[in-house]
């Protein structure tokens, strides 16, 4: 790169006796310098500053996909106006999350014009069966990442890959080809990795292993995947707002898509895990009514503390300021908000349930696990126990990740999980706090 000045830039993220800066020595200087190359370049000429423009995202990504965007459908394009205003406006964003925020955009954007185009050119995807899904409900930290690997050990059940999550739909669609998804994932996975090095302690995961559908929410503009990153008030409340019916049945079609694509048995029923679930499990019971619960629970000053930690980290990788008091309190309204909707929902559901105890699978997971199961009405057989034994050996073999944070931090009562630093990942108590990114526990 040829040499720069560095430019005048906004301020760093405020550091105050109840911030500690979570970023800091050569990793904030190395951000630091990502941001004086970026507004250089730009300042030169060398590179176009990129748009957040929504009219502009939507052009961008409609050249790139060579198709027409239909702004039909689940509201997106409403929210996209919103979040980008937000963008512009509340994220207070760096050079490097500009670039971010504009990449993540046009992805989506990009996915979700695919997505349409591959429907209207194979209707038959509409019959791809989505039978009894597993639908694991429980705010952000609540160790559903944990159950969520747990049954994925079953070669019986089906789940969604990271890579999936991401990159639902091939750049060139067709079934049995080559998959450019499982590069564009690891790559996605590296990049992340480079930028965000505690990404591995808050969330291990692999380009191939079972991994939340949070990126299928991206297509629909929608979702806590955009929360989680940038301070985005107005699109939030616009989430919180909507009523998720046609959102969810976007969602449905996407794992239709993803089915489809792999050309496999599709009477398996799906594991599905979002952590947005808490919010909108009204919808998500309307859109499966055949769905199975697994509710899990922590304690939610535990669940706080930990989320806070977990946005601020991302925040201040992209923005200027972050304000960790505010985070505190915004991630408390949303777990009360989320529990309060999640109560609601089950007690107007008859779905079969179980309800499981963070602690108690600490203690105790093959117990819990055979309650999952005999919810479920399946077996558990000595080989997947087995399977859940080994991955959790691989797991605790792993190198040392530890998510460090104090919760006063945020405002939060001391007392609260993760003061001096949580072996959480999110379960790294069961596995005695060492972890590993979890392996690819069978083939789908």
């Amino acid at each position: 790169m040829p040499p720069f000045s560095s430019p005048p830039l906004a301020a760093p993220p405020i550091v105050t006796a109840a911030n500690a800066n979570p970023i800091s020595g050569t990793r904030y200087a190395r951000l630091r310098m990502m941001d004086a190359a970026l507004e250089s370049a730009w300042r030169r000429g060398w590179a176009e500053r990129p748009t957040l423009d929504p009219d502009a995202l939507i052009r961008k990504a409609a050249i790139k996909v060579g198709q027409v965007a239909d702004q039909r459908g689940s509201g997106w394009r409403e929210r996209l106006t919103l979040l980008c205003a937000d963008l512009e406006s509340v994220a207070a964003l760096t050079p490097l999350g500009r670039t971010i925020a504009h990449g993540q955009l046009v992805a989506a954007l990009s996915n979700r014009m695919r997505f349409q185009a591959l429907w209207r050119r194979h209707g038959e995807i509409a019959e791809q069966p989505v039978t009894a899904p597993i639908i694991i409900v429980g705010q952000m930290r609540s160790g559903t990442t944990r159950m969520q690997r747990l049954l994925a050990c079953d070669p019986r059940l089906a789940f969604t890959r990271f890579y999936e999550s991401w990159n639902p739909i091939p750049q060139t669609p067709k079934r049995g080809g080559i998959d450019d998804r499982k590069l564009r994932g690891w790559l996605g996975l590296c990049s992340a990795r480079l930028l965000n090095p505690a990404f591995d302690a808050i969330h291990p995961t692999r380009w191939d292993a079972a991994d939340e559908e949070i990126g299928l929410q991206s297509l629909s503009i929608f979702g806590s995947a955009f929360e989680a990153q940038w301070r985005v008030p107005t699109y939030c409340a616009a989430v919180e707002a909507d009523d998720g019916i046609a959102v969810y049945a976007e969602f449905r079609q996407l794992l239709q898509t993803i089915a489809w694509l792999r050309s496999e048995d599709a009477s398996r029923p799906w594991i599905l895990k979002v952590p947005q679930f808490s919010q909108d499990l009204a919808a998500v019971l309307h859109t499966f009514p055949d769905a199975r619960l697994i509710c899990l629970h922590r304690d939610s000053r535990q669940v706080i503390a930990s989320s806070a930690s977990l946005v601020r980290n991302q925040m201040a990788i992209q923005s200027a300021h972050v304000d960790p008091l505010w985070i505190g309190r915004e991630w408390s309204r949303k777990v009360a908000l989320r529990d309060e909707r999640t109560a609601a929902a089950r007690a107007r559901s008859d779905a079969p349930q179980v309800d499981v105890a963070f602690e108690d699978v600490d203690r105790d997971w093959e117990g819990e696990m055979a309650r999952v199961y005999r919810m479920l009405d399946l077996p558990l057989p000595p080989a997947v126990i087995a399977r859940m034994r080994d991955y959790t050996q691989r797991s605790r073999s792993g190198r040392h990740a530890r998510h460090l944070y104090r919760a006063d931090e945020f405002g939060l009562p001391a007392s609260m999980k993760g003061e001096g630093g949580e072996r959480h990942t999110p379960y790294g108590r069961l596995l005695g706090g060492c972890e590993a990114a979890p392996p690819a526990v069978h083939a789908v």
